[in-house]
């Protein structure tokens, strides 16, 4: 990551951190609780970035991931007490993690529409399972009574019952997951990844095991998820199956197409967009879904490469038709370069 993009990061979370201490009509427990859910949602968006936009594997069971984290949260909380946020935390993240490996075990050997038919099947599968059995509270879903304690050494660190908290624990777990998103594009693993995504024939010819390199990106993908499905359940205090259904994937999907496929920036770009369109619209009616679809298909049309390509290209300076070159130049260049010999004179 270049340094001006790593100070731009920086000087935007920043800003982002100063949400809660803002004054009213800013800075009201409404907003700061919205503010939560943006993020959240942006670290689902990034999750899914990561397999769409620079693996090329477009997954329409996503959300499996992001639910099965939140239901673990709300499997394991004790009744009556605060869990361990540390061991939820984990338990939730390597959940997902696992899932997303037998999964992709299963699906990674599919290409194009038939990955993307296999991987709604599954998360399908895994909603059934959760909307089914009475133990995970069937189609009514189940509440989650007391919110995780994070402590070390016997003192708490933070309390998540307190929106402004929780609202600055979302945002480290934002900045954490741009961090490893962007240490992993670096990587050796980063740049196979793009590579299988433009040409996995050459990768393999070359001696890559595309297989295991888009397998750990699934993987990795799944985990992510995982860690906005324990921030979604922290949050909100209730799980039900839609959490798991290919809604959710596609509400996913469709932030990152309309921030921007392949971009970091995008996925976050997008989330923000499309949570606080849904909010606005919900407001102004019942049938809202119109409204949010009539804007996507006009951003997209108007931005083909969403909106953080489309703000990329207003930072541009507009270029002019190129400069003509001095004589002088123009006259070495001609005595620098030979006549090409016409091919009636070359075969004779």
């Amino acid at each position: 990551m270049k340094a001006s993009s790593l100070l731009a990061w920086i000087v935007a979370l920043a800003v982002l951190a100063l949400l809660p201490v803002l004054p009213e009509p800013v800075g009201t427990p409404f907003h700061v609780e919205l503010g939560a859910k943006v993020l959240i949602m942006a670290i689902f968006a990034l999750s899914l970035q990561l397999l769409v936009g620079y693996t090329g594997l477009v997954s329409l069971g996503h959300a499996a991931y992001f639910g099965a984290a939140a239901y673990a949260v709300a499997m394991l909380t004790p009744r009556y007490e605060a869990g361990n946020g540390w061991l939820l935390l984990l338990a939730a993240v390597g959940c997902a993690a696992l899932l997303a490996l037998l999964i992709g075990l299963l699906v990674m050997r599919t290409r194009g529409i038939y990955f993307i038919m296999v991987t709604l099947a599954f998360g399908q599968l895994v909603y059934f399972v959760f909307h089914d059995v009475e133990a995970f509270g069937g189609s009514d879903g189940t509440y989650i009574y007391n919110k995780p304690a994070f402590t070390l050494a016997g003192r708490a660190l933070v309390d998540l019952d307190q929106a402004p908290q929780f609202y600055w624990f979302t945002l480290a777990g934002l900045a954490l997951t741009l961090a490893v998103l962007g240490l992993v594009l670096r990587s050796r693993l980063g740049h196979a990844l793009v590579g299988i995504k433009h040409n996995e024939p050459r990768m393999r010819a070359a001696g890559y095991n595309t297989l295991a390199y888009k397998l750990a990106s699934f993987t990795l993908g799944g985990a992510l998820a995982g860690l906005a499905g324990f921030l979604y359940a922290t949050q909100h205090g209730y799980v039900n199956p839609e959490l798991v259904s290919w809604h959710q994937s596609g509400n996913a999907l469709l932030m990152i197409i309309l921030g921007g496929l392949g971009s970091l920036a995008g996925a976050v770009i997008g989330a923000f967009a499309f949570v606080l369109l849904a909010e606005w619209f919900q407001d102004l009616t019942k049938h809202w879904q119109l409204l949010m679809g009539g804007f996507i298909i006009l951003a997209v049309a108007w931005m083909p490469q969403g909106l953080a390509g489309g703000f990329s290209r207003l930072r541009m300076p507009r270029r002019g038709r190129p400069r003509a070159l001095p004589p002088a130049a123009t006259a070495a260049g001609d005595e620098a370069s030979p006549t090409p010999t016409p091919a009636t004179e070359q075969t004779t």
